[in-house]
């Protein structure tokens, strides 16, 4: 069985380039439709795609759902299905106005990777997240060392997830310039940062108490005054590798540069959480505990706007919806403790959080 076709390798790169320049898509999202191509190929054999018909596409379906994942052994999510099928629908239709498949293609075939209405229902079935309390962030801080410039660097990294959400990408490409300790800020600036859609914004540090703003005053104090860092070396650098006393490869210190990706940060998560004895929960999981943690402060429409822009949210609506989910255990509470007092002053606020969605719709 061939195990690669050179015209498919050739159209396949015109479609990805056409993913990344026209339709602005990131190179994860390339790399998820990249490994659904690939995952139809092999299960069709490496069959030119000019061949392509309705029939390969209800085998395909019906090859997904007797596949284990690599990562867990069980059977594919409904999700994952989801996705697989809807970036080879997405792709067969751009294929049939291709030259050369325009007359070998039919675009109805492309229908045929479609879901039933009840599998899309549980495939994208909004699930409980596990987010972390302000109390185990705090706590996985409290209980980490801090003797060495890499574990004071792994111990400033949590803290500044928690003070500002930023996500582990533009964590990884900060710059000690991008920071304004005077001011409590930082300068999200997609030229030099990887923000997600490459936007620029600034974040306020997060009230969120305990010693997260102290760990990263001493860290950037650190880099500055004990290591000589000037202000466009990393806020975060990566650690740098020599040989040890016994000639193999260590840590033997921090280097200018930072991460080329954010592996290494999702590393230092982990590592910290399961040292303190706790589940381990990812960089970005800490953006919905700030959500949740403004569900609570904010008092006003224009607060809650204000704490959503700081998480660089041009719509509320993103907030609430993709991060504002109230955990189960807060609703029971919300809901009993709703009483006729202060009714008016609630619907207030209601309507004017309502004026803000409707004014800055998705």
């Amino acid at each position: 069985m061939a195990k690669h076709n050179a015209a498919n390798t050739r159209i396949k790169r015109e479609y990805f380039q056409y993913l990344k320049e026209a339709m602005r898509r990131n190179e994860s999202s390339i790399d998820a439709v990249a490994k659904a191509l690939a995952r139809f190929e092999e299960a069709n054999g490496h069959k030119d795609f000019r061949k392509f018909h309705k029939q390969q596409a209800m085998a395909f379906k019906k090859k997904l759902d007797t596949q284990n994942s690599v990562q867990t052994g069980k059977p594919l999510s409904r999700a994952t299905v989801h996705s697989t099928l809807s970036a080879l629908k997405a792709f067969f239709i751009w294929l049939a106005g291709q030259p050369g498949y325009k007359s070998k293609l039919a675009y109805d075939d492309a229908q045929y990777f479609n879901l039933s209405d009840k599998d899309v229902r549980i495939a994208k079935a909004s699930r409980e997240k596990p987010v972390p309390t302000l109390e185990q962030i705090h706590y996985v801080l409290a209980s980490m060392p801090g003797g060495s410039d890499i574990e004071l660097r792994n111990r400033a990294l949590i803290a500044f997830a928690i003070l500002t959400g930023a996500r582990d990408g533009a964590m990884a490409s900060l710059k000690l310039k991008h920071i304004d300790l005077a001011e409590g800020v930082v300068h999200q600036d997609a030229r030099d940062v990887r923000t997600k859609a490459s936007k620029s914004f600034s974040t306020w540090f997060f009230p969120v108490d305990g010693k997260a703003l102290e760990i990263v005053t001493q860290w950037c104090q650190h880099l500055r005054l004990n290591m000589l860092w000037n202000e466009d070396d990393s806020l975060f650098p990566k650690t740098q590798i020599g040989l040890g006393p016994e000639g193999g490869f260590v840590p033997v210190g921090l280097a200018r540069e930072g991460w080329k990706s954010a592996g290494p940060i999702r590393d230092i998560f982990k590592a910290a959480f399961e040292s303190a004895g706790l589940p381990y929960f990812n960089p970005h999981s800490f953006r919905n505990t700030l959500v949740q943690l403004g569900e609570r402060r904010c008092t006003t429409a224009e607060e809650f706007k204000s704490w959503s822009q700081n998480l660089g949210h041009e719509r509320v609506l993103t907030t609430l919806t993709s991060y504002g989910s109230v955990p189960p255990h807060r609703q029971a509470e919300l809901i009993r403790s709703m009483q006729s007092t202060g009714a008016s002053t609630a619907k207030s606020e209601m309507q004017r959080l309502a004026r803000l969605v409707l004014e800055n719709p998705d």
